[in-house]
């Protein structure tokens, strides 16, 4: 795991169901978004600067 993102508080969509696959899990910090998969979460998180984030954002509600 990415050293520093054990201690992050991870959260997924709302709409990502009760079955809870296919998901990935979101963390907040001051500096990024830290991303990783919900359903293994030992593997690798990466991180995007917020403003980037945003922009993902922007880009997937539109669609």
């Amino acid at each position: 795991m990415n050293s520093g993102t054990s201690e992050l508080a991870w959260f997924k969509s709302s709409y990502s169901g009760s079955q809870g696959d296919s998901c990935v899990e979101i963390a907040i910090a001051e500096q990024a978004v830290h991303v990783r998969d919900s359903k293994d979460v030992a593997r690798p998180a990466f991180a995007v600067g917020r403003e980037g984030w945003g922009q993902f954002v922007r880009f997937a509600s539109e669609r």
